[in-house]
């Protein structure tokens, strides 16, 4: 249903966000609008595909006015990263051991609106990454007073081998044109009785076939999503809207790492399926500028933009 009411102050999600306040206040104004006459209905089926200018389809759920990202917050992550870290896949304790048992958990600046894509909109691979792994995760949004108002899923993709090289490198790894895709909807807390009790799977599919697929449980995350929020807030006041996504514990093999033309599934239920193909980034002019992706004949395409219901 189309809910977009500008005579109330609501033109978009963020705006009945901020409009509803609490999570239960959301839900409320949202069945309030649904309610009132010549609302436009849709099947989700008429809806659930790419948009673009001459016909409806999903686009990120939020406008999030800030992204953000939690590391090694699955145990599997920790031995991961640490066997890596030191490059023979010895137990020495190393940064990501210590980060992962320490009270303050990793969190990082991940995208803003700009860098995100919604479903079937195309992930970005950077030109200078030959291993760019997908992390799916449980991404949460944050309301009004910090509080937890709905979840999402969200795809952290990150150029492994750029932090590897150095640990310093992280942004890189993780900022980029397109390096964040998150949807398919915005699921109210309401619809997620146990948030730390949902399954994740994650498939990557390479010329129509499933190259990958791979399983996790927010069982095993070692932080609960509230005490993710209030580190992330602690001393850095995050707007309304903002969007946590909370780390992985499906790491993908090295031997699986994206390139163009891979589709990527990512699968919570009762969220959804989060569907993204995957393009290759090139620089457009000098060092600096806006990177483009290449299409199958080698054309950087434009981004569509259609209006999509809230």
């Amino acid at each position: 249903v189309d809910i977009t009411s500008p005579r109330q102050g609501v033109g978009s999600l963020l705006e009945l966000l901020l409009r509803g306040r609490t999570s239960v206040g959301i839900e409320r104004l949202a069945r309030r609008l649904a309610r009132e006459p010549r609302r436009r209905r849709y099947r989700w089926d008429e809806i659930d595909r790419a948009a673009s200018p001459r016909r409806l389809g999903l686009l990120v759920p939020l406008a999030a006015p800030e992204i953000w990202g939690a590391g090694i917050t699955y145990r599997r992550s920790r031995e991961y990263y640490s066997e890596h870290d030191t490059g023979h896949g010895h137990r020495e304790k190393g940064i990501y051991d210590h980060v992962y048992e320490a009270e303050r958990p990793e969190l990082f600046f991940k995208a803003t609106t700009s860098r995100a894509v919604g479903p079937y909109a195309p992930l970005g691979i950077r030109g200078d990454s030959t291993l760019t792994a997908v992390e799916a995760e449980l991404a949460v949004v944050v309301g009004v007073g910090n509080r937890i108002v709905g979840y999402s899923i969200g795809n952290d993709l990150s150029a492994w081998d750029i932090e590897r090289e150095n640990p310093l490198f992280l942004p890189q790894s993780k900022i980029f044109q397109d390096c964040f895709a998150f949807g398919p909807v915005l699921a109210m807390a309401s619809t997620v009785p146990d948030p730390h009790a949902l399954s994740i799977r994650c498939a990557i599919e390479r010329d129509g076939r499933v190259l990958y697929d791979g399983q996790a449980s927010t069982r095993d995350l070692k932080r609960r999503c509230e005490e993710l929020v209030d580190w992330l807030g602690r001393y850095n006041p995050i707007p309304p809207g903002t969007v946590l996504s909370t780390g992985t514990g499906i790491l993908v093999p090295d031997e699986h790492a994206l390139r163009d033309g891979d589709v990527v599934r990512i699968t919570i239920e009762p969220i959804g399926t989060l569907t993204n193909p995957v393009r290759r980034l090139v620089k457009d002019g000098p060092a600096g500028g806006r990177p483009r992706r290449l299409s199958a004949t080698g054309d950087p395409p434009g981004r569509d933009r259609a209006p999509s219901p809230a």
